[in-house]
């Protein structure tokens, strides 16, 4: 991609209303545009980064055996009102009438709907245990949205939704659903703690919100400092096995963590001093096992093996990937801009070249750029006529994690300039070289 033909509005100065870094770099780097309160527009820097991320989550889910499909943003009120949330579920649902005056919503989470193409479908055991998902935008109608995408009213959630015919099945479904989690959020560069959490509106008895600690989360949290050090499953993890899956569970849920609506001082207090973690927190996964709440509600029901018909258990599970973003970002930036991981980079190189219409740093540019495309990599080439501050500037701010640098004077010696965005090291060699590094 030629910048001089990308669409990538920079604002060179710190947005007013933004209180938090990622809001900040997410508004100058061209990310994201507020369209009203809450709602926004993800511009194509955002839009290819939210792209990679939902990649990643949808890689692990199907790796976990979930199936995706996709479910429709507005929903019929008679669902919610069988499933008794209709009214319960408060004013952060929007609820509107079409043409003829029916009760829709938009919704803000797909239990009932989930429910109710399930029950219309599966009526054998034989067909479980099936685990749904899909990643799909959402409202809810935040009484005090803030913090960019990280609290918006509109968002995007990756949901997924598990039926069993027993408890043990659900359960051995929600480990299959915690260690993918441990995995996405690892791929994505973050370290997330699974911590005991309230189920609130969605129901249920057993509930985990995996947890990045930042200083700007919205809520305080409390653990035991092993979990920074602990090992993720690998991509040998056997999701079809129920006792490995339950020792990830149980490795996971050993030591203290929880949020503060499940806060036990007594049981924190008695882990060792040096060893508590009190800190804030960004949520950007919680996942659900609520039994047999919504089927019994919703006459989901299947015949067991027995011959008798038997009420479903299930556990839903969500991401935001909206969310997920920013809370990448607040996890790894610096003065000058973001610096991404490489799995969720909007571009893996870019290529500056320091003076635009010189025609041997034209060339030398034209050809890295061509190379480095043809070998699959995705490239941005700033061609642009900026002066050469203002290219390190935009190079830096967008956090794409090499920057290949041709300069007349470089060129003119057959070399350029490689510079690594996280540690700032920077390393002079052939263009042959560093064409090399990164097609091999």
């Amino acid at each position: 991609m030629r910048l001089s033909r990308y669409f990538m509005p920079i604002l060179k100065e710190n947005p007013k209303e933004a209180e938090i870094v990622s809001h900040r770099l997410m508004l100058r780097a061209g990310m994201i545009r507020q369209q009203s309160q809450g709602i926004y527009s993800w511009l194509p820097l955002g839009k290819r980064v939210l792209d990679k991320v939902n990649a990643i989550i949808r890689d692990e889910q199907n790796r976990a055996g979930a199936i995706e499909l996709s479910m429709p943003t507005l929903q019929s009120a008679e669902l919610w009102q069988e499933s008794g949330r209709y009214d319960a579920y408060g004013k952060e649902m929007l609820r509107i009438k079409d043409r003829q005056d029916r009760p829709m919503l938009y919704g803000p989470t797909n239990e009932e709907m989930v429910t109710d193409i399930f029950r219309s479908s599966v009526k054998s055991y034989k067909d479980l245990p099936l685990n749904l998902y899909h990643i799909q935008l959402k409202f809810r109608d935040e009484i005090r949205p803030r913090f960019g995408t990280m609290r918006s009213r509109e968002f995007m959630m990756k949901d997924a939704y598990s039926f069993d015919l027993t408890r043990e099945g659900a359960e051995h479904s929600y480990n299959k659903m915690f260690a993918a989690y441990l995995r996405t959020f690892d791929r994505l560069g973050l370290r997330a703690i699974p911590m005991r959490a309230d189920t609130g509106p969605i129901g249920g008895n057993l509930s985990h919100e995996f947890i990045i600690l930042a200083d700007t989360g919205e809520s305080e949290v409390f653990c035991h400092k092993d979990f920074v050090g602990f090992d993720v499953p690998d991509d040998r993890t056997d999701f079809d096995s129920v006792e490995g899956l339950k020792s990830i569970f149980d490795k996971w849920t050993s030591l203290y963590a929880a949020t503060s609506e499940m806060h036990d001082e007594a049981a924190f207090n008695a882990v060792p001093e040096g060893e508590r973690l009190s800190a804030r927190g960004i949520e950007v996964g919680h996942i659900f096992y609520f039994g047999t709440k919504y089927s019994e509600a919703m006459g989901a029901k299947v015949q067991g093996p027995d011959g008798k018909e038997h009420f479903v258990h299930m556990g839903s599970y969500g991401i935001g990937p909206t969310r997920l973003v920013p809370a990448i970002i607040e996890a790894s930036h610096d003065d000058n801009g973001i610096i991404w991981p490489a799995s969720v980079a909007p571009f893996d190189i870019v290529v500056i070249n320091m003076k635009a219409g010189d025609q041997a740093c034209d060339d030398t540019c034209e050809l890295i750029y061509a190379a480095l495309t043809k070998a699959g990599k995705d490239v941005l080439y700033d061609d642009t006529d900026d002066r050469a501050g203002t290219k390190f500037a935009t190079a830096d701010l967008i956090g794409v994690p090499v920057q290949i640098i041709a300069g007349p004077r470089a060129v003119a010696n057959g070399e350029v300039e490689v510079k690594d965005r996280k540690t700032g090291a920077r390393e002079t060699m052939t263009i042959e070289a560093a064409i090399n590094r990164f097609v091999a």
